[in-house]
């Protein structure tokens, strides 16, 4: 099973990634992954069916709205939510997902706080899709101070195992 090393090295050696969740509403970690994402030269797009735009960017509602098939897609969003997203990436041949829980990739550490669940995993799974199935991209893409210090607890206490999915 490979490590959380080398699944996030593979997820951000991508070029293109979707970021769905992000909101005008309050500032969350779609937000910041989205900006991170595109500071550090990616082609991003936003996903959220409530808005059009995003920091001037288009927004679109769903993968299928693209303007090209992406290589990942990185989810801030209830597990319902993303078990739709996660259809339409089996739809659509998107191999790559990363569901985004603050507290590592073991979603039973902090269930209501994680955007991946058994089904997301069994989709995945069964799809061959490759899953980061919690954590997050700020901690490790350009991470600030605050989220480095995160990412070294998560080690130091388990947090950040490649589970199986």
């Amino acid at each position: 099973m490979p490590t959380i090393d080398l699944l996030v090295k593979d997820f951000l050696a991508q070029k293109s990634i979707a970021v769905s969740g992000v909101t005008r509403n309050r500032e969350d970690a779609a937000n910041l992954a989205y900006r991170k994402l595109k500071a550090a030269g990616y082609c991003v797009y936003a996903i959220n069916p409530n808005t059009t735009t995003f920091e001037g960017d288009p927004c679109y509602p769903d993968l299928r709205s693209l303007p090209e098939k992406v290589d990942a897609v990185f989810i801030v969003n209830r597990p319902a939510v993303t078990e739709q997203i996660v259809h339409q990436c089996i739809e659509l041949g998107v191999p790559r997902v990363w569901t985004h829980c603050s507290l590592g990739t073991n979603p039973r550490f902090a269930p209501s706080l994680s955007s991946s669940s058994a089904e997301v995993a069994r989709l995945c799974r069964e799809n061959n899709i490759t899953l980061i199935p919690g954590a997050c991209i700020n901690m490790f893409l350009n991470a600030d101070g605050g989220h480095a210090a995160m990412r070294g607890l998560l080690r130091i206490f388990g947090g950040l195992s490649a589970a199986k999915n």
